[in-house]
């Protein structure tokens, strides 16, 4: 497939970047003509003004989403709604360079990473719930009659219905891609909000969604404020369900909002992950591996392995290590190939992570690595690596999405273990061990929604993705996201 290389504004973004509201299949502004600023994180100056939906742009696009629920894509059988989630993925593949460039713009992330990652993870989802949309079946379920009567009982899944998607901004792309694609797959509409720090790359998808065939109000895509779209969305008695993505406060605030609708929810909420490193570990792979863990999108990762335990025996090489692994880090333009870490998102998220650190250094923790900000333009934080820490401090408690690593030490296995459920957390975890018995006992009494061994985060289409505790509620992805999206239907013939 040819690929498409675009033309791009002073701004760097391509050209004809698409940045109105999408309902019922048309373009258009928001209904008040209100926009929002979109920031470059890397410069810290505007990129292009975006349409800021209102509570009537919400409510045109459920009407849309609804219009289509009964009509043509409620009818259409799987097979054709699994074409056109194919036909997606291979224009996701065809536009990656221009998906790559929003993203970095938009994120602040090295351009790099969204190529090696996002578009594919997003191409590959669209793929896999296309693979499900023609499989989507019931069983047929034995009983003991009615009333002396024998009885035919089954089951069918059905669509939720209207689905309305909230998407962070950390990796909006990939997010979307698993918010939209099963809920396609199993004959859903959609009214999709993008984060107002980085909704490009959704809107591009929106070109994308209507270049495949979707028919128009199949998906619908409203930027706007996350208080005023954001709210709309989540408390409409249009929406028979709320997937967000996102953190535990506004998590909190939209699952109150449903209830007054009992609207289902899917609910990711960050974590506070752990990265065990046992005594046995390939030293240089969790060095390295743990280092991803922390750096990868500047930290701002919900799955983000920022509570590092380290077995006492190797407590300093791993320090020193990771100390290393911060300071090797190039931060700087996202397009430039030397640039291994790019941006924080807004100013008030660096001034965040920069509070943690302040808050780290009040508390006793020791500075191994990094600590501050780098001079000049854009939302930058130095990669930071606290020593001598305990679970107990608000750098291990708290989940600070920046590039801060807490490292801590542990004596016992049983330790460790204490250690790493003592959170508020339960969303994923790595364990480091050559050991592979030991990993799968140790991998069931974490208590995370994910835990890999001898890597981090190994995310993919066909497994679920989701936490425990504060880290929310529900499943996406593999065959859970299938259920999550549909509803269970129960049909018995008295004969």
């Amino acid at each position: 497939m040819t690929a498409v290389h675009e033309n791009v504004s002073a701004t760097g973004l391509p050209d004809g970047t698409a940045t109105q509201l999408f309902i019922g299949g048309q373009w258009r502004p928001a209904s008040d003509g209100g926009t929002f600023t979109d920031l470059n994180p890397a410069t810290g100056r505007p990129l292009v003004d975006v349409s800021a939906g209102t509570g009537q742009d919400i409510d045109d696009a459920v009407r849309a989403a609804r219009t289509q629920l009964n009509g043509e894509w409620g009818s259409l059988p799987g097979a054709a709604r699994g074409r056109i989630l194919n036909k997606v993925a291979d224009l996701i593949e065809r536009d990656g360079e221009i998906l790559a460039r929003l993203e970095a713009l938009d994120v602040g992330k090295p351009v790099g990473q969204p190529t090696m990652l996002d578009i594919p993870m997003a191409a590959g989802t669209f793929r896999h719930f296309a693979g499900w949309a023609d499989k989507i079946t019931g069983q047929s379920i034995p009983t003991a009659g009615y009333f002396g009567q024998p009885t035919h009982s089954y089951t069918v899944r059905e669509p939720v219905g209207v689905i309305g998607a909230i998407v962070p901004w950390n990796t909006p792309l990939m997010i979307s891609a698993w918010k939209i694609a099963p809920a396609l797959a199993a004959g859903n509409t959609l009214v999709v909000k993008p984060p107002e720090d980085a909704p490009l790359s959704i809107l591009h998808l929106a070109t994308l969604l209507e270049e495949a065939g979707l028919p128009a109000g199949t998906v619908n895509v409203v930027p706007g404020l996350g208080e005023i779209a954001g709210d709309a969305l989540a408390a409409h008695p249009g929406v028979d369900k709320i997937s967000f993505t996102g953190s535990p406060r506004v998590g909190r605030i939209i699952a109150k909002r449903a209830a007054d609708t009992f609207k289902r929810t899917t609910l990711e909420l960050g974590g506070k992950s752990p990265q065990i490193i046992l005594p046995d570990a390939d030293l240089e792979a969790a060095i390295n591996g743990t280092a991803m863990g922390l750096f990868f999108n500047q930290g701002e990762v919900c799955a983000a392995g920022t509570r590092i335990l380290v077995h006492r025996s190797l407590y300093s090489q791993v320090v020193d290590g990771l100390a290393a692994a911060a300071s090797a880090q190039v931060l700087g333009d996202p397009f430039d190939p030397a640039t291994t870490m790019g941006a924080l998102v807004n100013a008030k998220q660096r001034d965040t992570v920069l509070d943690y650190i302040a808050a780290g250094r009040s508390e006793g923790a020791r500075v191994a690595a990094g600590g501050g900000r780098p001079d000049g333009d854009g939302f930058f934080v130095q990669p930071t690596i606290f020593a001598d820490a305990n679970n107990d401090m608000k750098i291990a408690r708290e989940e600070i999405f920046g590039p801060v690593g807490t490292v801590i030490a542990f004596d016992t296995t049983d330790e460790a273990i204490a250690i790493a459920n003592a959170t508020d957390y339960g969303l994923a975890a790595s364990i480091w061990t050559r050991d592979v018995s030991h990993a799968h006992t140790l991998a069931g009494k974490v208590r995370a929604g994910a835990v890999a061994v001898n890597g981090w985060a190994p995310i993919d289409p066909a497994l679920p993705w989701g936490g425990m505790k504060t880290s929310g509620t529900g499943r996406e992805l593999g065959w859970a996201g299938i259920e999550a999206n549909t509803e269970e239907k129960v049909v018995t013939i008295i004969l």
